[in-house]
């Protein structure tokens, strides 16, 4: 598998995003998956070495996307039967999915919120957390901005922060060029979006005239057609764009594998999860399957995608929380 194989078809995800992890013909008769738990049914000897059918509906971030194309990609190898949907409808959008009862699983590049686990415990969904894998989250210019390249916090503040006037790169720096700034931005449903509001914004409104989309292609492309434009969304969408993109360092530290599993590039390294249905976990075979390999090799898929892999240890324990929910 060569490096960045998966990479470049993050630049091709979309907001519609459906993967389906089915074999040749079985796929055309199957049709599209839809998450029905009680659909899934084992054929053969002993887990693990049988082929399993059935369906998997996931949901969720588009930062994580990626990783979870790979991961479908890869797992139809191994159970062709088994269909799995994943829909890309941002953290906050997947979120309530899996509050409604959609989906067995939900992709979230921030942590759940307070609101949602009340949701889920009013609905009477049980659910586990699984870290899957590290990003950075990335602000990202045009490849000829040769003067915003090392940025602090302080300034992506004055630069993102709502304040009532129409911004120009001099504002940040009277020695930068009088031009006006040009902002993209992940949608408000976005764990991306959330997790910049947190650590960078303080709560205070994002700059209104920000384009804003679920899905990052919208903002690499803006920003590649653009001198003066600037964006920030998952570390694996500026690799796999990285001719026609600069990353920006934030208080002199580049996003790289290195700075961002040290999180020494900070405050914009965040871990990347998967919440699992208990329930789904525990009576539908296919999707325990398929979050079993997810977390057998979402390192490696992280890696291959762009992103940074967890320390072992992290994998083993999900694997044994995983387990745990199946007994």
């Amino acid at each position: 598998m060569s490096k960045w194989k998966y990479a470049g078809k993050a630049a091709v995800l979309s907001a519609a995003l459906l993967l389906a992890a089915c074999g040749g013909e079985d796929a055309e008769k199957d049709g599209a998956a839809t998450p029905n738990n009680d659909q899934s049914e084992v054929s053969g000897a002993e887990a693990g070495d049988v082929q399993l059918t059935g369906v998997v509906a996931g949901d969720g971030s588009s930062t994580v996307a990626p990783i979870t194309e790979a991961l479908v990609e890869e797992y139809a190898a191994v159970q062709g039967k088994v269909q799995v949907s994943v829909g890309v409808s941002g953290t906050g959008g997947g979120f309530e999915k899996f509050i409604n009862g959609e989906t067995d699983f939900s992709n979230a590049s921030r942590p759940i919120k307070d609101e949602e686990v009340e949701k889920l415990t009013a609905a009477g969904i049980d659910y586990t957390e699984l870290a899957i894998a590290y990003d950075g989250l990335s602000v990202v210019i045009h490849p000829e901005n040769t003067w915003a390249k090392d940025l602090t916090v302080d300034q992506l503040k004055k630069l993102w922060i709502e304040d009532g006037t129409t911004k120009k790169w001099s504002d940040i720096d009277p020695s930068w060029p009088a031009e006006e700034i040009v902002f993209y931005a992940p949608g408000t449903d976005s764990g991306t979006y959330d997790y910049f509001d947190e650590v960078i914004l303080d709560g205070e409104d994002l700059v209104k005239t920000a384009t804003l989309s679920e899905d990052d292609n919208v903002l690499v492309q803006g920003v590649s057609a653009d001198k003066n434009a600037i964006a920030f969304f998952g570390y694996a969408y500026y690799v796999a764009n990285e001719g026609k993109l600069q990353a920006v360092a934030v208080n002199g530290v580049e996003p790289n594998s290195e700075t961002i599993e040290s999180g020494e590039y900070a405050p914009l390294s965040r871990p990347l999860y998967v919440y699992v249905k208990n329930e789904a976990m525990a009576n539908n075979e296919a999707a325990y399957d398929f979050l079993r390999f997810t977390l057998e090799n979402a390192g490696d898929m992280a890696e291959e995608t762009g992103y940074v892999r967890l320390p072992a240890e992290e994998y083993t324990k999900g694997l044994a929380a995983l387990e745990a929910l199946k007994k």
